[in-house]
């Protein structure tokens, strides 16, 4: 489920505001590689720290928890889990541009790869000296006929027709 940005201004305290604002739409795109790293590990780290309290909410609800958690977070560890909503967004889209990116660069390094794998193939084709065919001394040199040929013993050219004929034969003597 999406939370609006005005719910997210009023879930969030400025600083966390700020961050989660520069993963929305036009300021993502600005930031490099490495301001996306660490706006990622930022947004992670309080993701995980509200999935706590709301993890650790649940079980002072249930009574299973020993001592409370979140007290010097008035407003905030009531809207624990819509927070982490907020996080978990941000950081769905922070980790989509990532990997935007990241297959961005990938294509870009294969395609000059292959650019320059075909400026060497065209390179090797060319030949600088040419061979120098058959040479007169050694005398004449056989040249193979490329068409295959193949031999067939005359003693076997009937070989297969005359063993159909035999078995045909048996079996009409045994009906």
């Amino acid at each position: 489920m999406t939370v609006p940005s005005k719910a997210e201004t009023s879930l969030l305290s400025h600083d966390e505001f700020e961050l989660v604002r520069r993963s929305h739409h036009p300021e993502i795109y600005e930031l490099s590689g490495e301001e996306l790293r660490s706006v990622q590990k930022r947004v992670r780290d309080l993701r995980d720290k509200e999935r706590t309290l709301a993890w650790q909410r649940r079980r002072e609800v249930r009574g299973k928890a020993n001592a409370a958690r979140g007290g010097s977070f008035p407003g905030t560890a009531e809207q624990s889990l819509r927070r982490k909503q907020v996080f978990a967004a941000a950081l769905q889209r922070v980790n989509r541009e990532t990997s935007r990116l990241e297959k961005l660069t990938a294509r870009s390094v294969h395609s000059d790869n292959a650019r320059r794998a075909l400026e060497m193939r065209r390179a090797g084709e060319s030949v600088h000296h040419p061979d120098s065919g058959r040479s007169p001394h050694t005398g004449m040199t056989k040249i193979s006929n490329p068409k295959r040929q193949t031999r067939v013993n005359p003693a076997k050219v009937g070989r297969v027709s005359q063993a159909t004929k035999r078995s045909q034969a048996a079996r009409d003597a045994r009906s």
